[in-house]
């Protein structure tokens, strides 16, 4: 297959590139920084914005992956959040304008979402946890940061500008993606490893707050079912059937790591925390309970459906990278 990955350049691309590689496909990334080399992947350069000469690779494509939009990890500033609004609907109009012009269009179309797009866990505490059909999108919650309630206009406004494009012959698939755990350097694993690491991987705010996950080759396999399977349309939550509460989540992986404390932090500390990674509380104390309902109608089968099991794994290969 012919694949085009808008975006392809950061974690979760990097993992989906290797993967579509590996098995054969030729992978197309367009990224703003062409000049990459590897094997078996072609970097193509585009703006995320407006159409260009890439959007002929699109044409004749079997599938395109949009993966674009400004990271997540950063402080949530009137600004960060314009640009993290932008970048993804920008992306995804423009993607859509390629889609429609093309003689031949991809016969579908993954788009990147997430499952921020949920309200928070804690609205519902008595209430099933969200899948596709009965889950409530986010919105105006009581006790909610408003910052938090714009990360839900981001990702409403991001599926809602795939919809809105005019292509009738191309299946389109909203990924309401968890947090991607892989061993690689840099991604929410590797941080939250480093504070598991060093005893500070304790309860926050209590730690009732759940936390939804999928393993990085549950995701690849995964996409790879939706990429194939011509039955699927709209939303498709990628995450793990059990998340967990972020207290139970943070022991099972100090025990993975062989650390028996974990100090816990109020949610002072933990903005003064995030105040210092230049990163935002929202990603540890927001409530994300969120199962696969439709990946398990389709009967897929996870590799690594408890984080127990995933963890283990996950350890064990970041300690083979690691120096010693």
């Amino acid at each position: 297959m012919k694949i085009v990955l808008p975006g392809g350049t950061g974690q979760v691309g990097g993992l989906l590139r290797r993967a579509l590689a590996a098995r054969g496909d030729d992978a197309v990334v367009l990224s703003r920084r062409p000049d990459v080399l590897e094997p078996g992947i072609r970097h193509v350069l585009w703006d995320g914005r407006t159409l260009g000469d890439w959007a002929a690779e699109l044409d004749g494509a079997d599938a395109v992956v949009n993966l674009a939009g400004r990271t997540v990890s950063c402080r949530y500033t009137d600004a960060n959040l314009r640009q993290m609004m932008d970048s993804r609907v920008d992306s995804t109009r423009a993607v859509g304008q390629a889609i429609a012009a093309a003689a031949n269009p991809p016969r579908v179309w993954l788009q990147m979402s997430t499952a921020t797009i949920y309200a928070d866990a804690r609205t519902r505490p008595h209430g099933p946890a969200h899948d596709e059909a009965t889950g409530e999108i986010g919105g105006e919650e009581p006790d909610v940061p408003l910052y938090w309630e714009y990360s839900v206009r981001i990702a409403r406004r991001w599926e809602a500008t795939q919809a809105e494009a005019t292509t009738p012959s191309t299946r389109k698939v909203q990924l309401r993606t968890a947090m991607v755990m892989t061993p690689d350097r840099g991604g929410i694993f590797d941080y939250l490893s480093w504070m598991a690491r060093i005893g500070l991987g304790g309860p926050v705010d209590g730690g009732g707050q759940y936390v939804s996950w999928i393993h990085g080759d549950d995701f690849v396999r995964a996409l790879q079912l939706l990429l194939d399977d011509d039955d699927v349309e709209g939303p498709v939550n990628l995450a793990a059937p059990e998340p967990l509460p972020q207290r139970q989540f943070m022991r099972v992986l100090r025990r993975a790591w062989g650390q028996p404390i974990g100090l816990p932090a109020t949610r002072l500390m933990a903005e003064v925390g995030a105040l210092v990674l230049r990163t935002d509380t929202e990603l540890l104390l927001k409530s994300r309970r969120v199962v696969p309902g439709r990946l398990l109608e389709r009967g897929f089968a996870f590799e690594h459906a408890t984080w127990q099991t995933a963890a283990r794994d996950l350890v064990a290969k970041r300690r083979s990278s690691l120096p010693g």
